[in-house]
């Protein structure tokens, strides 16, 4: 099991953050296209390839994470993602301004080893 991708999206739609991490195949459209195909919702959705997770807060922020078939559920992790390392280290953060791509490196990284702590991400998938 493992982690392709994650989208961070605020109430517009537009990207705020992207992170790949075992992502097989390119979409092969410019990346703002890809954006725009990912940000509308719903809560998961499998394919025979992949399984798209999505969590929507009250105030419109999208978190969407792609994974392998073989991952569960994962609300939990995508909450935790908003609230513990969005929230926490660039909303409370004055000098991330919101509405924009998050700059913050701390939030890269953090974000970086908490999916790569996670059971299901494999450090030997792609």
């Amino acid at each position: 099991m493992t982690v392709h991708n994650l989208y961070l999206f605020d109430r517009n739609g537009v990207c705020l953050h992207y992170s790949e991490w075992h992502r097989k195949k390119q979409a092969g459209i410019p990346k703002e296209e890809e954006y725009k195909l990912m940000k509308d919702g719903f809560l998961a959705f499998q394919t025979s390839r992949y399984k798209l997770h999505y969590y929507e807060t009250p105030t419109g922020i999208k978190v969407v994470m792609n994974t392998d078939l073989g991952v569960g559920p994962i609300r939990d992790v995508l909450h935790h993602i908003y609230s513990a390392l969005y929230v926490e280290l660039v909303v409370k953060n004055p000098l991330c301004p919101l509405g924009q791509t998050v700059q913050s490196e701390l939030f890269r990284s953090r974000l970086d080893s908490y999916v790569r702590s996670l059971p299901f991400f494999s450090a030997r998938a792609g």
